[in-house]
């Protein structure tokens, strides 16, 4: 018997954007070429040593689609293990305030109603984050 451990998979923390407008949420397609391929997201990205998770997402916000965002309300964080790392994202509801979407880091968007999101091919750590989304966006919409 070995007393060889395996090698500690990578743990990547990632703020994400669930960015609303007009009663309607983006979702940002990732390219062909990057990891999990033509999968669906919040946009969004890697949190810098140091660095505040508010701050990384308007820092990303700007990266990936040259867009300035106001952070919102945080949801519960989500932890999932792909078979190569570990990630855990950091949502928070946001508004876009200035600037027009320039895609860098996606090959497409799209803006959906809360209630079809479902509908897309996601990342697998996005599906928590989804539905406590749609399970708040129904819960408050009940008392308008």
């Amino acid at each position: 018997m070995s007393n060889e451990t395996a090698p500690a998979k990578r743990h990547v923390h990632v703020a994400c954007a669930i960015i609303e407008r007009d009663g309607l949420v983006l979702s940002a397609r990732r390219k062909a070429s990057s990891n999990l391929p033509l999968k669906w997201e919040f946009p969004g990205g890697k949190l810098e040593p140091g660095e505040e998770l508010e701050e990384c997402l308007r820092r990303e916000l700007i990266e990936e689609m040259e867009v300035e965002i106001a952070v919102g309300r945080p949801l519960t964080p989500a932890t999932h293990s792909y078979p190569n790392l570990t990630v855990t994202l950091y949502p928070f509801v946001c508004s876009i305030t200035a600037g027009e979407i320039v895609l860098h880091e996606h090959s497409a968007i799209t803006w959906l109603p809360p209630a079809t999101m479902h509908e897309l091919d996601w990342a697998e750590a996005d599906f928590p984050i989804i539905a406590e989304y749609q399970q708040t966006v129904l819960t408050q919409s009940a008392y308008w």
